[in-house]
């Protein structure tokens, strides 16, 4: 039962046949035939069929959600055990947004210094894209926004909260300042993320409310300013500078 619901899963990423029975390493013969049986034990359809895969039915689409409940329940199953006989062992896979990256270390170092035998492979993805990984069952954790998108059905933790600052020349408009407004911002040039990064999404917003226009993104980074995420003080990397100017309401 656990195969054929690796199926349903990874036909639902892959979005494609061919493609789901090379990702479970099987023939697509036989990704057909354990998605059938599952067809046939629940009594209804589950994939809409063409030439090609056409997406899940109502039906399909709730074995999908109980399929990815009871894979990552059976995986978190095995490893708990493997760890009782071994201690903690394996490999970790997180995702993370582009401004969360620097946090990383502070969690994977040490982690592996009290487990040595635990490695980790970091990918940096947008938002959606972490969520998801997550809900594919394609990474073990991921480091993302709380309150800007739904998360859907996952386990959250918040490690810190962001302010931001204006990094800036010091001859340059408000380079002279400890603090500055979003509507002050809104005047200058700025160096953003693009637009499909929450980050960016974020920025837009509170340039709005401010009353200030999003202009463009910058071309020259030596002519424009960036505005950028900074933790909260005392529970950030070292790479955090208080003395650049504080963005504010």
């Amino acid at each position: 039962m656990i195969e054929k619901l690796e199926f349903i899963i990874a036909l639902a990423r892959e979005r494609h046949f061919g493609h789901a029975a090379e990702a479970c390493g099987v023939s697509q013969p036989t990704l057909s035939a354990g998605i059938k049986q599952l067809e046939d034990s629940f009594g209804v359809l589950l994939v809409q069929r063409g030439s090609r895969f056409q997406g899940f039915t109502p039906e399909g689409e709730r074995v999908l959600d109980w399929a990815r409940r009871i894979v990552g329940d059976t995986r978190a199953m095995h490893q708990e055990i493997d760890a009782l006989k071994r201690g903690l062992a394996g490999h970790i896979r997180i995702a993370a947004i582009p401004t969360a990256l620097a946090m990383v270390e502070l969690l994977t170092t040490p982690y592996r210094a009290k487990h040595p035998d635990v490695s980790f492979t970091i990918w940096s993805r947008n938002s959606i894209e972490v969520l998801g990984l997550l809900e594919n069952l394609e990474i073990d954790a991921g480091l993302t926004y709380l309150d800007n998108e739904p998360l859907g059905r996952v386990q959250t933790v918040p490690l810190y909260s962001e302010e931001y600052r204006l990094l800036t020349s010091s001859d340059a408009p408000l380079g002279n300042r400890d603090s500055v407004t979003w509507a002050e911002v809104g005047n200058v040039p700025l160096c953003l993320l693009t637009p499909d990064m929450q980050n960016r999404q974020i920025i837009d917003g509170l340039l709005r409310e401010a009353g200030a226009e999003v202009g463009p993104d910058a071309r020259d980074p030596t002519r424009s300013s960036c505005c950028s995420p900074m933790c909260a003080p005392g529970a950030g990397p070292a790479s955090c500078r208080p003395s650049l100017p504080r963005c504010s309401a």
